[in-house]
């Protein structure tokens, strides 16, 4: 006989069996003792957290010809058929498959005909925030009024995917993660049950690693087991096969990070590299680790949602003593946007050894607020002649964790010097309105077509460089090229650079090219101050007042 997973062997078979979802299967089985069973139900959660599991017992539970405490007694013929899979009054539907209105209408066609065994006909539809919105409308008037004898049930991991129209007509049941300590008992469980000898701790690991889902919990066991059939599993045996790294090394490259000792993190790197450890999943884990320093910093009552084990409580809780808040707070910030960069990488490694040397050296990634403050005072001082702000980081809005705001003070730092430097600067200037740039005589062609088309060219080349185009001054070059400018001294700077990255300008120019079909060269600019670029460079969408333009205002909802 076929071997079976452990997830489909184990998968729980009453009520009694449901870990970590008591607020459910309490529920449930109330209303199937007191007979007050809805006709239908919203079941929705992560991954592995029993959703069909429960949907399932709960179909065997309103059939069963005599339910012991709510649950399916299993011994009936109702419920030998539901779970043999013969019974024609539960049907399961998978939505991701049968998305369409026709698959709809078979159900409402079906709906008619009494269940030839059993109370009720059950309909579970897993992952019904799949289906069409057509779809929808047509099963809405048979879910809010179906015959005596049908029950749905819904099951999906999106739910905010649904109508408002379909979670109206149903009760809907958050289906929790999972806590370690419960899917960590499970496993033991099933363990005993089949004689795998297994190390406590490496339990607890694969726990954690199942991230809440007992279904992903289950499959890590199964993988583990398998590498090591015949043996005992301990936890550095698990460590290997999942590709993990041992918690003292997240201890050590924190203190390593702290102490700015670039060579001891990198030493620290080259071991886990040699050791072949997924990189993604190293960065993961430093992250978790030091996500516990915050948390054991922040309040020593907080010590039990540390899943850590007391040998390395005590480490912990030293490195976080010696940490300060905000270097905690930067260092998962910074490995966080890490995670996205890796997920697409091929040089892991690399990308790794820069955020570590960055983390150590944190003045060669930006500068905090603090250092930047003393500067933008003076430069007050130098141009208005008025004393400065006694510190520019106490300003509304400005927080030393803001990575947008200190970029903005840099900026207005280098502004300020050049301008002050070249002597184009005067405090006079600080009131004199912009002088209003002067208008072409006439628009080119090209760039006329290219202007009246620009919501249909925005479309086409998508996000994000449809955000960054649209944060830009659409103005004129002399010699009659599309020009988009941004000013130096706001954020929109950050946009000009993004754009004259690689392969950004041919990407626009050749959704300017498929949408009005001729190839039409942009410049991008980037002017020094808002001021310079109102002066210098008109804005020729007011040439245009007969169409409407997309501006970033627009897009960014969508994109954000």
């Amino acid at each position: 006989m076929s071997y079976t997973a452990l997830y489909r062997k184990f998968r729980p078979v009453s009520f009694d069996d449901v870990k970590g979802q008591d607020h459910i299967v309490t529920t449930l089985r109330n209303q199937i003792k007191a007979d007050r069973i809805g006709h239908a139900y919203l079941f929705c959660g992560t991954r592995g957290t029993g959703k069909t599991t429960v949907a399932k017992i709960f179909a065997r539970s309103v059939n069963c010809e005599s339910p012991v405490n709510g649950s399916p007694c299993g011994q009936c013929p109702t419920c030998q058929a539901i779970a043999g899979g013969g019974a024609l009054n539960v049907i399961e539907i998978d939505a991701a498959s049968n998305t369409g209105v026709d698959n709809v209408r078979e159900i409402i066609d079906e709906v008619s005909y009494s269940p030839t065994m059993g109370r009720f006909k059950v309909y579970i539809i897993d992952e019904v925030h799949m289906m069409s919105p057509g779809a929808f409308n047509a099963l809405l008037k048979t879910l809010e009024e179906p015959p005596s004898y049908v029950v749905f049930i819904l099951a999906t991991t999106d739910p905010q995917k649904l109508p408002a129209t379909v979670l109206s007509r149903v009760q809907r049941y958050d289906f929790h993660r999972i806590t370690i300590d419960t899917i960590q008992a499970r496993l033991r469980d099933i363990c005993d049950t089949e004689q795998l000898d297994v190390e406590d701790k490496a339990l607890r690991y694969i726990a954690k690693m199942g991230d809440g889902s007992m279904r992903d919990a289950l499959s890590l066991l199964d993988q583990c087991t398998a590498f090591h059939i015949g043996e005992r599993l301990t936890y550095d045996n698990a460590l290997d096969v999942l590709g993990a790294v041992d918690t003292g090394v997240f201890d050590k490259m924190t203190n390593a990070l702290y102490d700015r000792d670039v060579v001891a993190a990198l030493n620290l790197l080259q071991d886990v590299v040699d050791q072949g450890r997924d990189l993604s999943q190293f960065n993961n884990d430093l992250i978790w680790y030091i996500r516990s320093v915050m948390l054991s910093k922040t309040d020593t009552g907080l010590d039990d949602v540390i899943d850590i084990n007391s040998e390395d409580m005590e480490a912990l809780r030293t490195t976080a003593a010696r940490m300060d808040m905000d270097t905690v707070m930067r260092y998962i910030r910074d490995l966080s946007e890490l995670t996205s960069q890796l997920r697409y990488s091929s040089q892991k490694r690399i990308l790794i050894e820069v955020a570590l040397i960055r983390l150590c050296h944190p003045e060669m990634s930006a500068v905090s607020t603090d250092a930047v403050a003393p500067r933008v005072t003076q430069m007050s001082e130098d141009v208005s002649g008025e004393p400065g702000p006694a510190s520019y980081a106490s300003a509304p809005g400005v927080a030393s964790t803001d990575i947008y705001a200190i970029d903005d003070l840099k900026r207005r730092i280098e502004s300020l010097e050049d301008r002050l430097a070249s002597g184009r600067f005067s405090a006079a200037d600080a009131d004199r309105p912009a002088k209003p740039a002067e208008k072409p005589a006439a628009l080119p062609e090209d760039v006329e077509t290219v202007m009246r088309e620009w919501n249909a060219v925005t479309e086409s080349v998508g996000y994000p460089i449809r955000v960054y185009i649209n944060s830009a001054r659409r103005s004129l070059t002399g010699d009659g090229r599309l020009e988009l400018v941004w000013a130096g001294d706001s954020e929109d700077a950050v946009n000009h650079s993004r754009m004259s990255s690689a392969g950004n300008k041919e990407a626009l120019e050749s959704a300017i090219e498929s949408v009005i079909g001729k190839h039409v060269d942009v410049v991008f600019t980037l002017a020094t101050t808002r001021r310079e670029m109102e002066e210098k460079h008109y804005d020729i969408s007011q040439m245009l007042p007969d169409i409407e333009i997309a501006t970033e205002e627009d897009t960014a909802d969508g994109y954000f």
